[in-house]
């Protein structure tokens, strides 16, 4: 379907510019939207029809004109930030979604994917994380809950095909180092190329689900296919977890800098653990590729060619 026309918000971050890639190689259309609050320009592909707009704003109905598909992936997700800010954090989250979600429903999109997260499973002590049981608890993660039961709403009152898929630590090329407090991938490995040392907060006992952008892209295309992802929920996880520490020792071995971590206080409202029970999305075919070992070879070439040489690097506060 080369002239099938998707609209990507958020489109400018992380997991927005990977996913519009390659929509774009599968041959679709791929409009996207980004206020670039957080995003940045170059990692929009040019192929990419980028319009520079808030999911707040009144008339963005222009862009969803002839659109097949909606992947609503804009939102506010330093957790840092969203506990600094929690009355912006709702409003972007929850306010956002619901701009986002009428503007697909007076189009008539056929499918509608809401990038919910794994933070909905922070109170959670039963593990892996099943998608029946949640009990967020931080600002970030009731303000995506708040957007998922709107998607439930639109979904039941109004018909429209939704599917939540809830992300866990995705990485790889683009992940977000700009952040105060960067993800863990890219924050060890720029500091280690730095030659300084990664900071770990609280022991590093904390064990993440990491899931590379490559797998998180094959679930994405999946869910857009398939009719049977219609209404449903979905954990978008590797299965496998790894401690902080451990993460720091594959990359070190990776780099031999002999560089050791700098451990710091913990920071509030993390949970201990992630880890994703992905049985139903086996049973759908689909199943992680990319081994932690491959993600990270794959994420320290990009961080070599890409971003020490960014001239943004030597601005951020170390």
């Amino acid at each position: 379907m080369p002239t099938t026309k998707i609209l990507v918000t958020g489109v400018a971050g992380f997991i927005g510019s990977n996913l519009a890639q390659r929509l774009l190689e599968e041959g679709y259309t791929v409009v996207g939207m980004d206020n670039l609050s957080a995003g940045t320009k170059e990692n929009v592909d040019p192929r990419v029809q980028l319009h520079v707009r808030d999911i707040r704003d009144a008339d963005l109905s222009g862009l969803f004109q002839g659109a097949d598909t909606v992947f609503h992936l804009a939102a506010k997700n330093c957790l840092y930030d969203c506990l600094q800010n929690p009355l912006e954090t709702s409003d972007i989250n929850v306010k956002g979604t619901v701009n986002i979600l009428e503007h697909a429903r007076k189009v008539g999109v056929r499918k509608f994917i809401y990038a919910d997260t794994s933070a909905e499973y922070e109170g959670i002590q039963e593990f892996p994380c099943r998608v029946d049981r949640i009990a967020p608890v931080g600002p970030y993660a009731v303000s995506k809950r708040g957007g998922a039961l709107f998607c439930e709403s639109f979904r039941q009152m109004f018909g429209m095909n939704i599917t939540l898929l809830r992300y866990f630590n995705v990485y790889g090329p683009a992940q977000d180092w700009r952040r105060i407090i960067p993800p863990v991938m890219s924050a060890f490995i720029i500091k280690l190329l730095q030659g300084q040392p990664p900071v770990i907060y609280g022991t590093g006992e904390k064990r993440r689900d990491f899931i590379y952008v490559d797998d998180v892209n094959d679930f994405h295309l999946l869910a857009m296919r398939n009719d049977q992802t219609n209404g449903q929920t979905y954990n978008v996880g590797s299965g496998v977890n790894h401690s902080i520490k451990e993460i720091y020792e594959l990359i070190e071995k990776r780099l031999h800098t002999g560089v050791p971590p700098l451990f710091k206080e913990d920071l509030p409202g993390e949970a201990q653990v992630t880890l994703a029970d992905i049985s139903r999305e086996k049973a759908l075919g689909w199943k992680p590729k990319t081994t932690i070992e491959q993600g990270l070879d794959k994420s320290i070439a990009y961080i070599q060619q890409r971003v020490l040489s960014d001239p943004a690097l030597s601005k951020k506060p170390q």
